[in-house]
């Protein structure tokens, strides 16, 4: 399987957890996911001051800054791995 399909794969099984993942684990996942498939985060793009959800969206997202599309992928697989052994699937 190619690291695209495992990347597929990851995205769509973390849609099926048994429960919500905590906050900090889905900023992670939103972090490698965004890097993997948009690229490093357009600082001219950051969200205002009071969109406090947006800002750490816009964060977890930047910390990945110039991580590259395989290594985000892999990070995010192994995230999702390591949820699904913590929380299992559906």
């Amino acid at each position: 399987m190619s690291l695209q399909e495992q990347f597929d794969k990851a995205a769509a099984d973390v849609k099926n957890l048994k429960s919500l993942p905590s906050d900090n684990d889905l900023l992670e996942l939103y972090g490698y996911f965004k890097q993997a498939t948009v690229g490093d985060a357009d600082p001219a793009k950051a969200p205002g001051f009071f969109d406090l959800r947006g800002k750490a969206k816009f964060e977890a997202w930047s910390k990945h800054k110039g991580l590259s599309k395989e290594d985000a992928q892999k990070a995010y697989i192994a995230k999702v791995e390591s949820l699904i052994a913590s929380i299992g699937l559906q």
